[in-house]
């Protein structure tokens, strides 16, 4: 396309009616008015963090749940509300949110202290200072006056992962330097076991209470796909037995209400580039191909060589037969991978959690089973397409210099 075509397809664009009437809608970051299937884990979310309004201490608590079972949705819903009487009643309250799976946010514990400061006026330098004097700087201001801190760590999971348990032990410990201030904690967790792998006597520190929020099942799904869609398009764009296809997709991906939005969003921008006024089930099945291809290659591009060279090996093992592949021999497969490549091997039991982690990223299913006096294994199988695999196979073979 010339340079003058661009500009005619743009002006065209602005003059051409949208099947969408506001798109905003569909899209992860809106907060709705109100969350549908989760009042009871609202509720509870409410009464632990009440004793806030008395500025007494709230009980730490962890929310878990998998993707796009409305987790953060509900947290920041609860909290905005608790804002809301906080600000009328003059109580002084103050909210955080961090995302800890943002780089450069909370991937370090300087960063993450220096990013808490600044939310307090603070001006931080990305790095220099020693960490100590961070913590410090973040201390004062927020102990100049009489606060009640709650700080949300979306992802908490990943901060751990990266910066390690210590900085959950130092923040639980922070109210014992603290005069003015009190700071409470929600972390927001994909990994329902995490906290079970992390330190003990930081676990003991933690003393905190525990929310699991369920998959959202098929009917639910449409019931929320059925409210955001008469906001977010206009009347009759949608084809019928679309919903119910949509929401049996999300069903299916342990009910992720998050991609079933995102399905619906893209099968519009698909079929407005087609030129059509509505919006049909074979636009629904090329979103489903497109999202679930840009999901996979995402996740297999971002990760570190060890990963990569993790997943090559159940790949080629996969290839080989269709039954289940154990940990054991993944792990003599990735040897030999490393040492092809020039990679030096992780142990076995940290390789164990790298398929843990690949499990929990939907590429792969890895199922604990007991091998009675030998202990645990991991039987492993590929959870994509064969056509998905073969993508896979080839983006590996080419990160890790093997094609």
């Amino acid at each position: 396309m010339k340079d003058n075509n661009i500009t005619g397809f743009f002006e065209k664009f602005i003059k051409k009616d949208s099947i969408f009437k506001e798109k905003r809608v569909l899209q992860s970051n809106y907060s709705p008015d109100n969350i549908p299937h989760r009042e009871n884990e609202i509720n509870h979310i409410a009464q632990i963090i009440a004793p806030a309004l008395k500025l007494d201490k709230p009980s730490n608590l962890f929310v878990y749940g998998k993707t796009g079972t409305g987790k953060t949705l509900s947290v920041k819903y609860t909290t905005n509300k608790i804002m809301e009487v906080a600000k009328d009643k003059k109580i002084p309250i103050k909210v955080f949110y961090i995302n800890c799976k943002l780089k450069k946010v909370a991937d370090t514990e300087y960063r993450l202290i220096a990013e808490l400061a600044r939310k307090l006026g603070k001006s931080i330098p990305a790095t220099g200072l020693p960490t100590e004097e961070v913590y410090k700087i973040f201390y004062n201001s927020v102990d100049k006056e009489k606060t009640l801190l709650v700080i949300i760590l979306d992802e908490i999971d990943q901060l751990i992962k990266k910066a390690g348990d210590e900085i959950l032990y130092n923040l639980t410990r922070i109210n014992e330097d603290l005069d003015n201030s009190i700071i409470t904690l929600i972390g927001i967790s994909n990994d329902l076991v995490f906290v079970d792998n992390i330190d003990p006597r930081v676990k003991s520190s933690l003393s905190e209470e525990e929310i699991v929020f369920p998959p959202y099942n098929a009917l639910q799904i449409q019931s929320i796909l059925t409210e955001r869609i008469k906001k977010a398009f206009k009347e009759d764009i949608i084809e019928q037995g679309l919903i119910e296809k949509c929401a049996a997709y999300a069903a299916r991906e342990h009910g992720d209400a998050r991609r079933a939005l995102e399905l619906i969003r893209v099968a519009g921008e698909i079929a407005e580039r087609e030129g059509k006024q509505n919006v049909v089930i074979k636009h629904l099945d090329k979103a489903e191909a497109k999202i679930e291809r840009d999901r996979i290659q995402d996740i297999v591009c971002s990760q570190p060589k060890q990963f990569q060279a993790t997943l090559y090996a159940i790949l080629k093992l996969n290839k080989e037969r269709n039954d289940s592949i154990l940990t054991g021999e993944v792990y003599e497969i990735y040897k030999k991978i490393c040492s092809n490549v020039g990679l030096r091997p992780l142990t076995q039991r940290r390789i164990s959690d790298v398929i843990a982690e690949l499990d929990m990223s939907g590429i792969i299913t890895a199922k604990v089973t007991s091998k009675g006096r030998y202990g645990r294994t991991r039987e492993i199988s590929m959870s994509v397409p064969s056509h998905i695999k073969d993508k896979i196979n080839k983006i590996l073979a080419e990160g890790l210099g093997l094609a």
